[in-house]
């Protein structure tokens, strides 16, 4: 199969604090709806990466690929507005990392 068109994957890293969280089943509870929301409004996987056994904290991946850099970088835009919007707990960090495959 010979590929000549650019390929890029993006990455954030979303740390989030989640205050109201007094048992795993709260962060859960806190968590699904912003998932859901990423997922089905911009084409991203999304996946929990770390602090799984904590209550109030939690690391999310959220993942994507375009064949330009210039839509991916929009869309990470939109990403994270839209945790802006929606997320009622702290964001403790969001970095994103574009790789040209």
């Amino acid at each position: 199969m010979n590929v000549s068109q650019n390929l890029f994957v993006g990455v954030a890293r979303l740390e989030l604090h989640i205050p109201e969280a007094r048992s795993l089943k709260d962060r859960r509870r806190a968590l699904r709806p912003l998932i859901e929301r990423l997922r089905n409004r911009h084409r991203v996987l999304v996946i929990e990466t770390g602090h799984t056994d904590l209550h109030q904290r939690a690391a999310l991946a959220i993942c994507g690929v375009s064949t330009t850099a210039a839509d991916l970088e929009q869309r990470f835009d939109r990403v994270h507005r839209t945790v802006d919007e929606i997320w009622a707990g702290v964001i403790l960090s969001w970095d994103v990392e574009l790789v040209q495959v």
